[in-house]
């Protein structure tokens, strides 16, 4: 599964680990993670991450 990247601070989402935080299970791709999700660290919105190359 591809890993993304916020834009605005660097933070990784990495699917494998998912978000504990937020409540999103270890194995949920970046493309299942509910819109409304915002990067823990930052607070950018889910369409400022990129696919990390």
């Amino acid at each position: 599964m591809e890993k993304y990247v916020c834009l605005i601070c660097g933070h990784e989402y990495d699917p494998e680990q998912g978000d504990s935080d937020s409540d999103i299970e270890p194995g949920t791709p970046f493309k299942d993670v509910s819109d409304d999700w915002v990067c823990p660290v930052c607070g950018a919105t889910k369409d400022q991450f990129e696919v990390k190359e």
